[in-house]
Parts: C-alpha cells; sequence; structure tokens
C-alpha cells in the first residue's frame, strides 16, 4: 500500500537537502541559523509520523516549532546569492523561449490529482487498496509533484536533480519563514476551538445581536468568516470557530437555515479574507517570491477590489438562498 507519509517525508528530505546547501553557502550572513531553520523543518515531517503512532513523545516536537519560531523572530534567517542558479535574465530568456510550453508541468499537477482522487479508490492489488484509504487526493499531489518535476526536467533538457534541488532552494530561501505558515495555520484552527474560542463568541454574538432578526446574524457569520481567515491566514482553520459560535447554533439550529447552504457559503466568505491577507503565504506570498515581484503585498492590492464585493454577494446568497 502506498502511504500519505511518504510524501511527506520526502518533503522533509527536500528541506535537509536545503540546509546542506544552505550551511555551504558563505554568502549568505546567516548561513548556520538558515541551515538550523531548515533541517530542523525537514527533521518534524518524518517525526510527526511517530508522534501520530504514538510511538515517540510528542515534546520534543514543540520545542523543535519553538526553535523555528526564535529563528524566525530573531531575523536570524537569511539568503544566499543563489549562485548555481539562473539569473532573472535567463529566466526571462527561457521563458520567451518556451512560450506556453512552460506550463505543461504546473497544468499536470492538479490533472494528476483528480486522477488519483477519482479513481484511486477504486484500484486494488490482492484485494488491498493501492492507496491509503481516504488519502488518494493528497497521495495524488505528492505523485503529480514528481511528474511534473520530470516533466520540467525533460522539457528544460535538464539531467541532473542538482539543478530542480538549486532552484528550489532558491525558491524556498526567498519565501522563507512563510514556509512554516501551512504547517502552524493548519493547526490553529483546532488550538481555538478546543480553547473556547468559539463558545466565547457564540455568547458574545447572542448577547449583541437581535433575537429573532436574521440579517444581521448572516452578516456576523459571514464577515466573521473572512475577518478570522485574515488572523489565521487559512479558511479551515477560522470555519471551526465560527461554526460552532455563529454558524450551527444560530442560523441552522435557531433560524432552520439549510446547513449546507450555510456552511458553503460560509466558507466562500471565509475565502474573501484569504484573498486580503499576507498570513496566507502560499497565495499571497508564495507567487511573489515566485515571480519576483518588488511590491510585497502586489498580490493583495490586486485581489482586494475583488474580495470586498464578493464578501457582500455572499452576504445576498446566503439570506436569499439558505432560509
Amino acid at each position: 500500500m502506498i502511504r500519505v507519509e511518504w510524501f511527506y517525508w520526502l518533503i522533509g528530505l527536500f528541506f535537509l537537502a536545503v540546509a546542506a546547501s544552505a550551511v555551504r553557502d558563505r554568502t549568505n550572513p546567516h548561513r548556520v541559523p538558515s541551515a538550523v531553520f531548515w533541517a530542523l523543518l525537514g527533521i518534524s515531517f518524518p517525526y510527526s509520523s511517530f508522534v501520530v503512532a504514538e510511538t515517540a513523545p510528542a515534546w520534543p516536537l514543540g520545542l523543535l516549532v519553538i526553535a523555528i519560531a526564535l529563528i524566525a523572530g530573531t531575523g536570524r534567517l537569511g539568503q544566499g546569492s543563489g549562485a548555481g542558479t539562473t539569473s532573472r535574465q535567463e529566466r526571462q530568456g527561457l521563458a520567451e523561449r518556451f512560450g506556453g510550453r512552460v506550463f505543461i508541468p504546473v497544468l499536470a499537477i492538479p490533472v494528476v490529482t483528480a486522477l488519483f482522487a477519482t479513481l484511486g479508490p477504486k484500484i486494488s492489488v490482492g484485494g488491498q487498496p493501492l492507496l491509503q484509504p481516504l488519502s488518494e487526493t493528497v497521495i495524488g499531489l505528492g505523485v503529480s509533484a514528481v511528474v511534473a518535476l520530470a516533466l520540467g526536467m525533460w522539457l528544460l533538457r535538464t539531467h541532473s536533480l542538482a539543478v530542480p534541488l538549486a532552484e528550489g532552494r532558491r525558491l524556498t530561501e526567498n519565501i522563507g519563514w512563510a514556509s512554516v505558515l501551512p504547517q502552524l495555520l493548519a493547526m490553529l484552527g483546532l488550538v481555538f476551538a478546543t480553547a473556547g474560542v468559539g463558545d466565547a463568541i457564540g455568547r458574545s454574538a447572542s448577547a449583541v445581536l437581535p433575537s429573532g432578526v436574521l440579517l444581521p446574524a448572516v452578516v456576523v457569520y459571514c464577515v466573521g468568516m473572512a475577518v478570522f481567515t485574515v488572523i489565521m491566514g487559512n479558511a479551515f482553520a477560522a470555519f471551526p470557530v465560527l461554526t460552532a459560535a455563529v454558524g450551527y447554533p444560530l442560523l441552522v439550529t435557531g433560524f432552520g437555515g439549510n446547513a449546507p447552504a450555510v456552511f458553503a457559503i460560509g466558507m466562500l466568505s471565509g475565502y474573501c479574507g484569504t484573498l486580503c491577507t499576507p498570513m496566507a503565504a502560499n497565495y499571497n506570498i508564495v507567487p511573489v517570491a515566485l515571480l519576483d515581484l518588488r511590491d510585497d503585498y502586489a498580490v493583495i492590492r490586486a485581489q482586494l477590489p475583488t474580495a470586498v464585493p464578493l464578501l457582500a454577494a455572499n452576504v445576498a446568497l446566503m439570506y436569499v438562498l439558505a432560509f
């Protein structure tokens, strides 16, 4: 059986390779703490498998996260000169040479992932599923990344893994500490929910909102989803908090709303917040690094005119369609 954690280990191996390369780069003014940062991040992936399996204690992982935060928070994460990679002019020249073909590896990712998600659960070997059950989509995403790498190397006539590793290190160092955000933000919603933040918000909302009036409750849920997503950087992290506080007790139970419609439109409202926050690093900061944009907030500025009217539209849609 192909297990999803194998691909997490592959991610960890990549970060360890970045650490090994960074510690040898004397153009990086903070090469040692940078190498430690990437090495700790790389170790966290395989070690987490043992924590989940309850064969290793969780507290070393907590110390590892604290160390990562300290390195990033004290500004000790540096960046090398990018030796061994292409220059900005060379990348521009390659883009002009290959044109639209450069998108072939990128487009392969959603295609392969979709195939694994749809066909993966149906494939078995010897009566056993080939892919780990309930993880077919994530496994497909991991396989698609490997396929995209192979297509990219074939397209650019690259025969050594050292080239994509060098480019990967350059992009990783450009992204910097934001590489950690997806892991941390994924757990933030669970932490908030466990701490009772949702219950506290629910009590406050019930005390403030006028009894029996639907529209203010809809506005609080939709706008709250957007605001909490701005804070947390992830609509999936905001969803359990706001849904436990307002979505389910007020809109579904109190006003008899259609649960799928309420929750789906509520999640879409959260995505409006995703468009507006640098905390959503994978959406708004990573593209800045990938495209070498001079303005760190260029993506957010371009998305704001869409996010605000879209949030208003979601409020109207929920009010009209969910009740």
